[in-house]
């Protein structure tokens, strides 16, 4: 047995009062508005005979960036553009579009455009509930918060095509919209009646996409009121910060636990300055264990008011390699007019990265000016000592990527807010 086809779904047909060119009604007995293409005459089809119910000047004409008739695809489902209207502010500064797109099965889709900004509008069947975000209004639909953005009259321009309610140019109504990227919610209020309609932010290209169109589409000007922002959320830049920080902080427990730490040379010496011979010594072999790490040489001395500087070698026993480095402690203090002041330190501390194990010892020899007093002074060698310099460096630098997203985010949200009703602040992430 051959399956059942789809229902043929065929248009109906008039004839206008004004010219007597054919009109088509794509939305059957749910258009109450038809505009006559040909002489742009506002016909009433709610009524058993068709009337004029209003014309348009030619100066008056708005042509639509898609033509009515174009079908897309939107939710799987293919509608059509049955209807446009031009609409705008009150004092008619701005201007945008709205599409009627019907689908004989599904019903009615609308589609808006300003500047280029797109959006898939459905009608909403119930009353969002009523909320509030910090000094603003808001309401909360489908589990978001929605801010008031802003509230303006609308009054229609111009008309073409079929519309489901009756349409009429210089028509006017108070419209409220909430915004929660890249959703808008708009409530129109026409005497005691309010309609809640819900916007999602499409770009030019998925338009075009959607309807099969050739080329590219208007590009979009300016930043709209749901326009989602091209950056990634802060908070989740934020969020990701601190996983990584805390990341970084086990990793630095775990080297600060798993380091030898491990001192392996302590001698302690007096420098006096003479004239005949020579300071320096060198230390009895001492072993350096484990894998190749560092090895930090501290330097803690009692000068006062003078400074020594110490010249050092730490030599491999076995190979002769020679890690040769110097040092100056030096340490002055007083007091003048500005009171008292310090320069300097009496201690030192120098790490030597990458030292191989092995038998090593360490050449010292420390000089300073003629009539330096005696300075007692103690050397003291730690094996694989923890760096906390990479850690420190990598916490100050991680955030540095939430900070520029966050600082660009606010920029961009700050653009959208300015054309708002509260173009003083800008707004939360």
């Amino acid at each position: 047995m051959t399956p059942p086809s789809a229902p043929q779904v065929k248009m109906q047909s008039l004839y206008c009062p004004n010219c007597g060119g054919g009109v088509e009604l794509r939305g059957f007995a749910n258009t109450l508005t038809v505009v006559c293409r040909h002489c742009a005459s506002i016909l009433d089809t709610g009524t058993p005979t068709v009337r004029i119910i209003g014309q348009f000047q030619t100066a008056q004409i708005r042509k639509p960036i898609i033509e009515l008739g174009a079908r897309g695809k939107f939710d799987n489902t293919t509608y059509e553009i049955i209807g446009f209207q031009v609409r705008s502010d009150e004092h008619e500064e701005w201007e945008w579009a709205e599409y009627v797109l019907f689908n004989p099965f599904k019903g009615f889709l609308y589609l808006t455009e300003y500047n280029g900004h797109w959006n898939l509008v459905r009608p909403v069947r119930a009353i969002p509930a009523s909320a509030s975000s910090g000094a603003r209004p808001a309401v909360i639909w489908q589990g978001r918060t929605h801010r008031h953005f802003q509230s303006a009259v609308a009054k229609t321009l111009f008309v073409l095509g079929e519309f489901p309610w009756r349409v009429a140019v210089g028509e006017k109504v108070r419209v409220d919209d909430y915004t929660c990227p890249p959703y808008v919610l708009s409530a129109e209020h026409t005497g005691s009646e309010t309609t809640w309609s819900e916007g999602e932010y499409y770009d030019g290209c998925r338009i075009w996409q959607a309807f099969g169109l050739q080329g590219a589409p208007p590009s979009a000007r300016g930043i709209y009121v749901n326009q989602p922002a091209p950056t990634e959320s802060s908070r989740e830049v934020l969020r990701l910060c601190a996983i990584l920080e805390l990341a970084l902080i086990v990793m630095a427990l775990f080297f600060y636990v798993t380091d030898r730490h491990e001192t392996v040379l302590k001698e302690t010496r007096q420098f006096v300055q003479s004239s005949t011979g020579e300071a320096s010594y060198v230390t009895p072999p001492f072993e350096l264990k484990g894998r190749t790490s560092n090895v930090q040489v501290r330097t803690e001395t009692d000068v006062d008011n003078h400074w020594v500087y110490f010249n050092y070698a730490l030599i491999n026993s076995d190979n002769g390699h020679a890690y040769d480095f110097g040092r100056e402690v030096s340490y002055y203090y007083g007091r003048d007019s500005d009171g008292s002041w310090s320069e300097g330190g009496r201690n030192d501390t120098v790490t030597i990265p990458s030292v191989p194990s092995g038998r090593y010892y360490l050449r010292v020899e420390p000089e300073g000016d003629p009539g330096t007093p005696p300075v007692t002074y103690t050397v003291t060698l730690r094996r694989d000592i923890p760096n906390g310099t990479f850690f420190v460096l990598a916490a100050l630098l991680l955030p540095v990527p939430a900070i520029i997203v966050w600082w660009r985010r606010y920029k961009y949200e700050y653009s959208r807010w300015q054309e708002s009703d509260y173009a003083s602040g800008g707004g939360d992430d």
